[in-house]
């Protein structure tokens, strides 16, 4: 997986942009959760990977940029959470045990 790292607010204004023309997948990894390792290492597990562009973002790090990804895509936050934005819309997020690349992928289709 090709993962880009988000890092400031005004990738996020790049992320909606590029979801008209292809999905963004935003995972926000808390680097200090056990959770939130397991979860991250199944995501990247997985085969059956959509077409979408992947970004990471360690929300410890950049909790400036995970407040912002919160408040833009009007989801309460969680970590770790995965959110697929299409249209400018969040049109799925999930967390925990529950983020799966195959309820993603399904999201997609």
């Amino acid at each position: 997986m090709n993962w880009h790292k988000l890092e400031n607010t005004e990738q996020i204004k790049d992320i909606i942009n590029h979801s008209f023309d292809k999905p963004q997948v935003i995972f926000k990894h808390s680097t200090s959760c056990g959770i939130s390792s397991v979860a991250l290492n199944r995501f990247e597990k997985s085969t059956d990977v959509p077409e979408a562009d992947f970004h990471f973002l360690d929300l410890r790090k950049y909790r400036e940029v995970s407040n912002a990804v919160t408040s833009t895509f009007h989801v309460m936050h969680e970590s770790p959470q995965v959110l697929v934005i299409r249209d400018g819309q969040c049109i799925y997020h999930e967390s925990h045990y529950s983020i799966d690349m195959f309820e993603v992928s399904r999201a997609l289709s």
